[in-house]
């Protein structure tokens, strides 16, 4: 599980609370007033621990914004501090007051700008339930220190998107994809340093997990032991309301990065990035991508992708975004690993052949709050013959090979239409996919129904299908010592009585419908 889902008590009642006052607003409207609060009281904890200790120290002005920028803290004017706001919660004109606050910040803030949301002030919000929710954020116990605000309220923040994601349905996976996705690729990817880049970042959870993994493996991870590591992060969002909660998400975890708006085919804001990783969760199966107007872009070096399917464009973009020795992991549909149509069985070909294509991971269903559609995760690399992994260690040269995991049976169902990778799910295939590249601690070896190498000449034979199940083989049975003609005969018993409930169900279906007059 998560860290966030791992702990529900106290993001869970949070929530509760929180929804409890939502009265009939849409999931999709109340999602802004929440999160734009609770993004309010971090900066503003932040900005109060600094305000305490330069009022200690002797030449220093706290109410000087400079002695705030010079630390990477946000200047939160007076009329936006929590304390003063949350002294007028009750009062009729609270969402005024919250809209003007929200204003004052992103002018003395320029990073902000266009960021936060001035929704207070709508008329179908209630101002009593605004009221009592700013005192419900405002409860929130965070301590002294800013890394533990930093801490609460991002695993607040994170809890908050997923449970909207969740409210909103196939919407709401328009700016979520769930933790336990998320944490499979960074835990196979391993981006402890270099330059990071998702193309269509959504709400930025794919940047959150890099630095928690950077964080975790702080000791002996090839940077000299350091904990903060010189990880550069790049991304790009092409729906504005989405990256404003990107920008916030990352803000209040304390990223420093370049998220852009717009269309990554159309407005690539990152023309010359090559990335050392790479991260993605594109729109499934995206139909109207506009390609009709890049039929000559330079990035479809293996092939013009369909004007009415985007994925082999997503695919193409991202090897174009790929650093030499660059390495990217992304979820796709899987379709992807076996369509023929509209050209996309030969670009799949001339990729393959180009000795890119890592590792194929099959998911479980129903993981997505967006789509019943089955997905799989694509690992690409751009140099299989060296590279570094965990640690630093030197990756072993996989020339000419394939991993393909099925993860189909995997997971837990968290509620009647969720699934989610368990710690121990996303832990066996991490450490499966790290023992193949040469930088994990056990060796590798196949398991009939769950991993296997293939060779490229065996996914010749397969007609270049990039489908697990083709290749990992049905899960060996355990031998209980039972002789095989005993087996078969307990087999034929099962069946034929297999055959007598069915006709038994189907003779009480006929007599149903008889007595229905069908």
């Amino acid at each position: 599980m998560s860290e966030v889902t791992g702990n529900l008590g106290f993001e869970a009642k949070l929530w509760q609370a929180a929804d409890a006052l939502r009265s009939n607003m849409d999931a999709a409207e109340y999602k802004h007033v929440v999160l734009g609060l609770i993004f309010l009281k971090y900066i503003s904890d932040v900005f109060d621990e600094h305000y305490t200790k330069l009022k200690s120290e002797p030449y220093a002005d706290p109410e000087d914004p400079d002695e705030y920028r010079a630390e990477n803290i946000f200047w939160v004017p007076p009329e936006a501090r929590w304390t003063y706001l949350q002294s007028r919660a009750k009062e009729p004109q609270i969402g005024q007051i919250l809209d003007s606050a929200m204003d004052a910040i992103e002018r003395d803030n320029p990073s902000l700008k266009q960021v936060l949301p001035k929704v207070y002030a709508s008329p179908n919000l209630d101002r009593n339930s605004l009221g009592k929710l700013i005192d419900l954020i405002g409860s929130i116990n965070l301590g002294n220190q800013a890394n533990r605000a930093r801490d609460v309220l991002g695993r607040v923040y994170e809890y908050f998107l997923s449970q909207f994601a969740s409210a909103e349905g196939k919407k709401g996976g328009q700016f979520y994809t769930p933790t336990c996705v998320v944490r499979l690729l960074v835990e196979m990817l391993a981006p402890y340093k270099g330059r990071v880049y998702d193309p269509c970042c959504g709400s930025g959870g794919m940047f959150v997990q890099s630095i928690r993994f950077i964080e975790a493996h702080a000791t002996g991870n090839g940077n000299g032991n350091q904990r903060h590591v010189p990880v550069s992060i790049y991304g790009q969002e092409s729906n504005y309301t989405t990256w404003r909660l990107a920008k916030m998400n990352l803000a209040i975890r304390g990223i420093d990065a370049q998220i852009a708006q717009g269309d990554s085919f159309h407005d690539d804001k990152f023309p010359d990035l090559r990335a050392d990783y790479i991260l993605a969760n594109p729109p499934f199966n995206m139909k109207d991508w506009g390609g009709d107007l890049l039929r000559s872009d330079k990035r479809w070096k293996y092939g013009i992708p369909p004007e009415r399917n985007a994925n082999y464009a997503w695919i193409q973009h991202m090897i174009y975004h790929l650093a030499p020795n660059g390495v990217a992991g992304f979820v796709l549909a899987n379709g992807s690993m076996s369509s023929n149509q509209s050209g996309e069985g030969e670009i799949r070909k001339n990729i393959i052949e180009a000795d890119l294509v890592d590792c194929m991971v099959a998911l479980p269903a129903q993981l997505f709050y967006s789509t019943q559609i089955p997905a799989c995760l694509w690992f690409l690399s751009r140099n299989k013959k060296n590279g570094a992994g965990l640690e630093g260690k030197p990756l072993r040269n996989r020339s000419g090979e394939t991993l393909f995991i099925d993860a189909r049976q995997m997971g837990r169902m968290v509620d009647r239409v969720h699934r989610e990778l368990t710690e121990e799910d996303i832990r066996k295939i991490a450490e499966t996919y790290h023992a193949w590249r040469g930088d994990g601690n056990q060796p590798y070896q196949d398991m009939p129904g769950f991993c296997k190498i293939a060779t490229l000449e065996e996914i010749r034979q397969h007609g270049y299908v990039l489908t697990p199940g083709r290749y990992v083989g049905a899960k060996l049975q355990e031998d209980e010592g039972e002789p095989f003609e005993e087996k078969m005969a307990h087999l034929v018993t099962q069946l034929r009585q297999q055959q007598v409930e069915a006709r038994r169900l189907e003779a009480e279906i006929e007599r149903n419908l008889r007595e229905l007059g069908f």
